[in-house]
């Protein structure tokens, strides 16, 4: 009874060590596959690319928050990407070894797979130089960007570029010109984004005969928005006023006949409106042609009289 007892306890110990020299030399086995793995394993090279930090929708004037420069593949990389430098990242290729690598680099050499620099060049070849980052700060979206989106060229138009006047515009606008001084500008004071009332002074013959003319204001456009004063599309950093000889409008194609049949006649003044008045209504103060419905009123000044004409 001993004897096959001992038997069994022989054939349970041959069986428990021969089990344990199987399970260890599985989980070595998986271990030397993943330190392999993780030692072979490419470094990717990447480029920053110039991508939206949020979406912005068409005709937005971009600032320096608006865009980041982001880390893309560069085997997924498109020519028409906005890179930094306009190249790859060359630092890519000397990513720091993964711990494993650095072990198995203590015991031996150990081939790890590098980007070469034909890949490099071969990149810098498919990407045309670009311009900085600055470059685009103040300019006007074209097509809408999503957020993390990479920018291209062709969705921005660049104060520095043509074209630029034509994004500015709402759609359906137009922009017109209209030759302005100090004198009728609010002293200089008007700036590119704000909003005027227009009217037109004119002379008209006395009436009944009468010898002379008559002085005639009649306002013609109310709460129309200013694009540019002569080539400023914006006012200038601790700069509040701007003196020019034109000044540039967005108006409707009717408001524009207006306006133009108005400045043929006379003598144009713009009048700053406030910005809590911004949400009123825009266009037209009428359609009648200038001086159809005027009034004279005379008015007397010490030494002088003199006829205004006024309209309802």
């Amino acid at each position: 009874m001993k004897t096959s007892r001992y038997v069994v306890f022989g054939i349970a110990a041959v069986a428990a060590l021969i089990l344990a020299f199987l399970v260890r030399g599985m989980i070595g086995g998986k271990v030397t596959h993943e330190a392999a793995a993780t030692v072979q394993a490419p470094a990717v090279p990447t480029a920053r690319v110039l991508v939206a930090t949020r979406d912005i929708p068409a005709g937005t004037r971009l600032v320096d928050g608006d865009m980041a420069w982001q880390d893309w593949p560069v085997n997924t990389l498109n020519p028409a990407y906005i890179v930094d430098g306009g190249r790859p990242d060359a630092g890519a290729s000397s990513a720091t070894p993964a711990s494993g690598a650095e072990d198995a680099a203590a015991k031996g050499p150990v081939a790890v797979k590098k980007p070469g620099n034909g890949v490099l060049q071969a990149v810098a070849d498919k990407v045309a130089p670009s311009p900085s980052k600055e470059a685009y700060v103040g300019g006007v979206v074209r097509e809408a960007l999503l957020a993390n989106e990479p920018i291209i060229p062709a969705k921005i138009v660049r104060a520095d570029e043509g074209g630029f006047m034509a994004v500015m515009l709402n759609p359906g606008m137009r922009a017109l010109a209209v030759p302005v001084s100090v004198d009728n500008t609010a002293g200089g004071f008007i700036l590119p984004g704000d909003r005027v009332d227009i009217l037109a002074t004119h002379q008209t013959p006395r009436q009944n005969g009468g010898s002379g003319t008559i002085d005639s204001v009649q306002p013609v456009l109310r709460n129309i928005r200013v694009l540019a004063i002569d080539q400023q599309v914006s006012a200038e950093e601790g700069k509040q006023s701007v003196i020019g000889a034109t000044a540039t409008l967005e108006v409707t194609p009717s408001d524009g006949q207006i306006l133009t049949l108005a400045k043929a006649s006379g003598t144009l003044s713009l009048m700053l409106r406030s910005y809590a008045d911004a949400a009123g209504p825009s266009g037209a103060v009428m359609q009648e042609p200038v001086g159809a419905s005027d009034q004279s009123v005379r008015v007397i000044r010490p030494g002088s009289t003199s006829e205004v004409l006024v309209s309802r």
